[in-house]
């Protein structure tokens, strides 16, 4: 049920196991709008660099000062990843009832299954922690003076964008699409909820302003508002994707993580297991529950923290960078990774991060 990448991966690598499969979604053909992105060595070795839009070798990130990231980035082709991802039978249509081996649609139609598995993403929910951005999609001539000779900003956290230290802090991400085309959007990372889209759209022209960036007059828009969390609670339906809560809760990143995580799932269907626990083995389970810590942590900083914090995560190395915002079965990589940055940061960053854990605990 839902054919969004998740799903339409789980789809795919089941129908390739010899598994018979249907796919369920209201307009299963319609283009998938947001931008994805992903670290390039989380994508599967199942997938090839056909599905990469443009890839960025080494992001930049400033937060007290500037660096480049010795990890590359890239931005998914959607087109070309929605056609590798195919499979042979898709039924259109909406679910109104969905158990564990019936799924019966709106008009009255009744699929029956050996497992059904919900995929249909989250919907913002005020108990839920949020990401929201608002971005632009501007040609790279237009872009190139917020670009500052920089190919791709991972995170720019300068506040050129009109705020104040004790504002709530946003950042430039900015990326290219490929074909002349650059994505400048304004991102609050993390809030319950998250910054509303017209404080970010006035941030954003703000920052391009200050950077001497002559807006277009009519620049396709991109508006993003989703979960990095996904609600506890027991159901009688397995799910997969960011419904499953395979969303980074520091991050919002959930595509890469599915991929990578599908073949688990599709394994335990061809052998009778149950998908549910194979998604979820006790390291990947340790590995959520540090991150939301983490979570905790950056929903309870102090906004004038904020780059102080990532200034002493991208301080890290490389490889514990990498564990914390892509792995899910090294819980002691993670650990480590928050551990020394709880010991390099600044005080009140510590306190913070102390009180985080406390609360876990």
């Amino acid at each position: 049920m839902g054919l969004g990448p998740a799903g339409r991966a789980l789809a795919h690598r089941a129908a390739a196991a010899g598994l018979r499969v249907v796919g369920v979604d209201p307009t299963p053909d319609r283009p998938w709008t947001p931008t994805y992105a992903a670290w390039v060595d989380e994508l599967p070795s199942w997938l090839d660099s056909s599905v990469l839009r443009a890839r960025v070798s080494r992001p930049r990130v400033w937060t007290t000062r500037e660096r480049s990231l010795d990890r590359a980035y890239a931005v998914l082709d959607n087109s070309a990843l929605h056609a590798r991802l195919g499979f042979d039978r898709v039924v259109r249509g909406v679910a109104a009832e969905i158990g564990p081996g019936t799924v019966t649609l709106r008009d009255g139609t009744e699929i029956r299954a050996a497992r059904v598995i919900d995929s249909r993403g989250l919907r913002p929910d005020p108990a839920l922690a949020e990401q929201t951005a608002f971005g632009i999609v501007v040609s790279e001539e237009v872009a190139a003076p917020a670009m500052a000779g920089a190919y791709g900003w991972f995170m720019d956290w300068r506040r050129d964008n009109g705020t104040a230290p004790d504002d709530p802090a946003s950042f430039l991400y900015a990326v290219p699409l490929g074909a002349d085309r650059v994505l400048l959007e304004e991102t609050c990372l993390v809030g319950r909820p998250g910054l509303p889209l017209d404080s970010l759209r006035t941030r954003l022209e703000t920052r391009l302003r200050n950077r001497g960036v002559e807006l277009p007059a009519a620049a396709p828009a991109e508006r993003v508002r989703f979960p990095v969390e996904a609600p506890r609670g027991g159901s009688a339906v397995a799910a997969f994707g960011a419904r499953a809560g395979l969303v980074h809760p520091g991050t919002g990143y959930s595509v890469a993580a599915s991929l990578c995580a599908v073949d688990d799932v599709v394994t335990a269907l061809t052998t009778g297991r149950d998908p549910t626990k194979a998604l979820w083995p006790l390291p990947t389970r340790a590995v959520r529950t540090l991150r939301e810590v983490g979570l905790r942590a950056l929903l309870s900083l102090d906004p004038a923290c904020t780059a102080a914090f990532f200034e002493a995560f991208f301080a890290l190395p490389v490889d514990r960078q990498r564990a914390y915002l892509s792995g899910r079965d090294q819980p002691a990589a993670i650990a480590a990774a928050m551990w020394e940055i709880f010991r390099k940061a600044p005080p009140p960053i510590r306190r913070t991060l102390a009180a985080a854990g406390v609360r876990r605990s």
